[in-house]
């Protein structure tokens, strides 16, 4: 019985160090905190932009008071106001546009309706086109289409892959998608 004791005891002291060091190990300085509230105030901006939809993507770094922005977008205006926006934010001095407009193509267009249409129609994946940002970008260029984002499970992944890779006229596929973390 006090055997026992001592092991949960020893067991318990031991948790509580850990759990002490964990925090201690995770709890951000000043720095990182702003670089935290600077990069929540850019996903904000981007996710606002009036034309960034299912066929854009835009990832972006900070790094100081230097934001990078990078991606993918079908209108220029959606590359000119994503620097715009990121640049008003507070705490920004820099915006490094490495946004690429997609070329204008009817065949890329038609590409793209194809591919929404055969990834979102396809099991329970309608649920990543719902609302007004997309979990799910298509990214079609000359043909080759780039699927990115975050979904909620490698079989999610694969299906989204397997629509796109079955609509016709597409060249290649690569799946960027993203396997959400669950804590």
């Amino acid at each position: 019985m006090i055997r026992m004791k001592r092991k949960i005891m020893t067991l318990a002291v031991a948790l509580l160090l850990g759990a002490t060091t964990a925090m201690a190990a995770t709890s951000p300085n000043m720095k990182d905190d702003i670089s935290y509230q600077t990069a929540n105030q850019v996903r904000k901006s981007i996710l606002k932009l009036p034309y960034y939809g299912v066929f854009d993507n835009i990832a972006f770094e900070v790094n100081g008071d230097t934001v990078t922005l990078y991606g993918q977008v079908v209108r220029p205006t959606t590359k000119s106001e994503a620097a715009q926006r990121v640049g008003k934010i507070e705490g920004v001095d820099r915006v490094v546009n490495k946004i690429e407009v997609l070329p204008l193509s009817g065949f890329d267009d038609a590409i793209r309706l194809r591919t929404y249409r055969a990834v979102f129609n396809k099991g329970s994946l309608y649920r990543y086109a719902e609302g007004t940002n997309p979990a799910l970008h298509i990214i079609v260029r000359n043909g080759h289409v780039t699927l990115e984002g975050v979904v909620a499970n490698q079989g999610d992944s694969n299906l989204a892959y397997l629509a796109a890779n079955s609509v016709p006229g597409v060249f290649s596929v690569t799946n960027n998608l993203r396997v959400e973390r669950r804590s």
